[in-house]
């Protein structure tokens, strides 16, 4: 079935309130070609597929049709499936001092960034969570970090980059956590393995061994 085809029936599976989802294109050809037709959606490479994060609001919905269908025009074929979504929430109060966690998400990955040297270039990530309920919810928020679950942990760990190249911009952290934050989602933030001043040579960057895996 075509991509464009694929994405009719999922998106009238969403309903009509979605707000934001994430979705994964598997390929059967070729990785890079389907990256390179899927670029307008800033794609992220996860294994063997392509995940991507859209918002309704910001025109999303619209926007992945157009791109699936140049991607059925150059004839990328592949499967496409819906990895979670979120419905238009609620406004929360910000949670104070006085609640579960006595800190601010957003509040400690300030704190945590200050602590790094000012040419600082690459680190790696990690936002433990007070609870599981909190998981698919602050994957969902947090969608642009690229956030990657810990086995047998109630966290997420994701990669952030000071000038350029792979990892989600110190900013858009930010972003993401005050989203978290608004929502009452707490836990705690730690960096783990920072680098200073690293030069990209035919790379995105650097690669870390975590347990034994790239990360």
């Amino acid at each position: 079935m075509r991509a464009a085809d694929q994405w009719t029936q999922l998106q009238e599976s969403l309903g009509s309130d979605w707000s934001e989802a994430r979705f994964a294109f598997v390929p059967e050809g070729s990785l890079s070609d389907a990256a390179a037709a899927l670029l307008a959606l800033q794609p992220v490479r996860v294994d063997d597929e392509l995940r991507f994060h859209l918002v309704r609001a910001e025109g999303g919905a619209e926007r992945a049709r157009n791109t699936l269908r140049r991607l059925d025009g150059k004839r990328v074929w592949g499967t496409l499936r819906l990895l979670d979504a979120s419905t238009e929430a609620p406004t929360h109060a910000l949670p104070t001092r006085a609640s579960a966690s006595a800190r601010l998400l957003v509040e400690a990955w300030d704190d945590a960034v200050t602590t790094l040297p000012p040419d600082w270039s690459d680190l790696l990530g990690e936002l433990e969570l007070d609870s599981t309920d909190h998981l698919p919810r602050a994957a969902l928020l947090g969608a642009p970090m690229n956030p990657t679950r810990v086995r047998d942990e109630t966290a997420l760990r994701f990669r952030a980059s000071g000038k350029q190249g792979y990892g989600v911009s110190a900013g858009m952290a930010r972003r993401c956590l005050e989203r978290m934050d608004a929502e009452g989602i707490t836990g705690r933030i730690s960096i783990l393995v920072d680098l200073s001043d690293t030069v990209n040579d035919v790379t995105q960057g650097p690669v870390w061994r975590v347990a034994g895996r790239s990360v």
